[in-house]
């Protein structure tokens, strides 16, 4: 995690390429937002009263890609990695990060097989009521990481500046 590269998404491409370049691009930018920080600062809560931290970002994040490729679009059922109850994901006082980016990263491969598996982004799945194209899911994940990498950023500054004191 020292030295994270973004990808470039293509300038000129098919839907495909377009959209997983971008969705690439926002899980590289979360990678970098967390680069060279020791497990305390990511579990740190720098930006008070938010009880986010970057290493709680990076498990929302794992369970994110599982729910929306695995179980979503593949029809797996699989369970979530951190328990719903007492604040989840993003309940890191204890947690490991080196366990958090290995879950992580592994999510994030099984997606991308999934998606490159994938037929179009016209292929839907239904998912209780509803039913949800690929195209959704890849649109809806690049803007979940977008999201998420603005709070990421606000976090590294503030570590980042209490760092320096």
């Amino acid at each position: 995690m020292d030295n994270p590269e973004r990808t470039e998404p293509p300038r000129v491409a098919d839907e495909h390429a377009t959209l997983t370049g971008f969705l690439q691009r926002q899980r590289d930018t979360l990678a970098m937002a967390c680069a060279g920080l020791t497990a305390e600062q990511l579990r740190e809560k720098a930006v008070q009263p938010s009880g986010l931290s970057l290493l709680g970002l990076v498990r929302h994040m794992a369970d994110v890609e599982r729910t929306w490729f695995r179980n979503v679009l593949n029809g797996e059922h699989s369970d979530v990695h951190w328990p719903r109850s007492d604040g989840g994901a993003f309940a890191v006082d204890t947690a490991d990060p080196s366990e958090a980016f290995a879950i992580w990263h592994e999510e994030c491969a099984r997606s991308r097989d999934i998606v490159d598996a994938a037929q179009s982004p016209d292929v839907t799945a239904q998912y209780r009521d509803d039913i949800f194209s690929l195209r959704y899911i890849l649109t809806h994940m690049i803007e979940e990481y977008a999201r998420h990498n603005g709070h990421a950023d606000l976090l590294r500054k503030r570590i980042d500046k209490l760092a320096e004191h």
